[in-house]
């Protein structure tokens, strides 16, 4: 029996208790320019952007050991609810309210979706209520902290993983998503492009996955031989299948609306999946291991995060050549991970970040106007500008990430400690942190 703490539910009490004293009552709905067939898609788009977050809570549950199956789960679960209270409060202004110098949205200008349920619509998705439009991005704003957790598995403790995501949420991952998606944020106007988040959402989640596996430091089994091994290979499976179906969502209803962009965007994600989930397993094959039900899973996830940031900006068969790229190189990146004393435990960077960086460079090199209007050529079809832009917000992202993601992880460590103590670990996550097993009796 832990000692009790009063002070988290308070904060929640209060925050409803705020909420009815500002309960943001329309004046009147926008009905003007709203498009009956765009708003289903989109309505349809951001349930199956919600899906992948259980699906992630599975893909990561499967791979863990026994003893941190349900610790693994809930820390993606529990991201649906902390995450989106806190997307209304405040997180959707600080990445899409009115811009403080291209880096930050004012917090003021939606707290707690004031004007949102009756606002105009958001200028670059014009055919759909500006509360759906919210609701859409709330679940980029979800999965992001998420994805970091497969870097501290088996070791972080549950309350710290709580502080950790909210101060990464406020001052991560909403100002980046202000300077990429904000008409008005620097990296937008500089230039870039991002079509669904694979700097927003994937390399900023795979550089905080490093910054998180160094400063966390090694399990104590990390490189002996009690490294216990996946879990529930089923479950990964299982939570491919599901990444994979609502990465549609996550993708294609990027191009905020029923429209031929969406259909291209749809069609690259699911080739580029294919094409790296083979590359991946065809690199360990080249190198002598044998074909992996695991291989194949983590290989289709890397090609459905580096197809991310081009999905609406690069030609069907080119989707090919990405997911290759990207499958094989992050099987690289994992293979000399796994030689190292990192313990980056279920390789994020590997796959996010370094698989977020080869689509930020990919679409640098291979995005065309030709698909998408609102683009420029990239460096392939003459478009020498775009490509060094790129590798510019390459750096700009990762030095960013990194840095303020190590900082707020010592923040956090400060406030309450990162790391359960060795006996908390021995037991498993499970256990000491949720007194829940995966198996009764077990």
């Amino acid at each position: 029996m832990q000692k009790p703490n009063y002070i988290p539910l308070f904060i929640l009490l209060a925050v409803g208790l705020l909420a009815t004293l500002m309960p943001a009552l329309p004046t009147k709905i926008v009905t003007e320019g709203i498009n009956t067939g765009d708003t289903a898609w989109m309505l349809c788009a951001t349930a199956l952007v919600l899906l992948m977050t259980p699906g992630l809570a599975f893909f990561y549950g499967g791979m863990v050991n026994s003893k941190n199956v349900i610790s693994t789960m809930l820390q993606s679960f529990v991201a649906m609810g902390i995450i989106s209270l806190l997307w209304v409060v405040v997180g959707f202004s600080l990445a899409f309210g009115d811009s403080i110098g291209g880096f930050v949205g004012d917090p003021r200008t939606f707290f707690l979706f004031k004007g949102v349920l009756d606002g105009k619509p958001w200028s670059l998705a014009a055919t759909i209520p500006l509360v759906l439009f919210a609701f859409f991005q709330m679940k980029f704003a979800i999965i992001t902290p998420a994805l970091i957790t497969g870097s501290m598995a088996e070791r972080i403790n549950f309350k710290s993983y709580i502080v950790f995501i909210v101060l990464f949420s406020l001052l991560v991952y909403a100002p980046l998503a202000h300077w990429t998606w904000h008409p008005e944020g620097f990296l937008f106007k500089l230039g870039v492009l991002d079509f669904a988040g694979g700097t927003v959402v994937h390399m900023s989640a795979g550089w905080a996955a490093l910054a998180s596996a160094i400063y966390l430091k090694p399990r104590f089994t990390h490189g002996s031989e009690q490294v216990l091994p996946p879990a529930n290979i089923p479950f990964v499976l299982l939570g491919t299948g599901l990444l994979w179906f609502g990465w549609f969502g996550f993708n294609a209803g990027s191009a905020v609306g029923a429209s031929p962009l969406a259909v291209s965007a749809f069609a690259t994600t699911n080739v580029a999946a294919s094409a790296a989930g083979l590359a991946w397993i065809l690199f360990d094959v080249a190198r002598g291991k044998k074909l992996s039900a695991l291989g194949f899973c983590i290989g289709a996830v890397v090609g459905l995060v580096a197809i991310t940031p081009a999905s609406g900006y690069v030609t069907i068969p080119v989707s090919i050549f990405i997911g290759v790229i990207a499958g094989a190189t992050s099987n690289f990146f994992a293979h000399l991970r796994s030689k190292s004393r990192l313990d980056d435990t279920l390789d994020v960077f590997p796959c996010h970040g370094i698989g977020g960086m080869v689509g930020l460079i990919m679409t640098g090199i291979f995005a065309s106007k030709a698909v998408n209007s609102a683009a420029v050529d990239g460096l392939a079809y003459g478009g020498t500008e775009l490509f060094l832009k790129h590798m510019l917000a390459l750096v700009i992202v990762s030095v960013f990430t990194f840095g303020a993601s190590f900082a707020l992880l010592k923040l956090t460590d400060l406030i309450t400690p990162l790391r359960v103590t060795a006996e908390e670990e021995r037991l498993g996550l499970d256990v000491s942190q949720h007194e829940e097993q995966l198996f009764a009796g077990a």
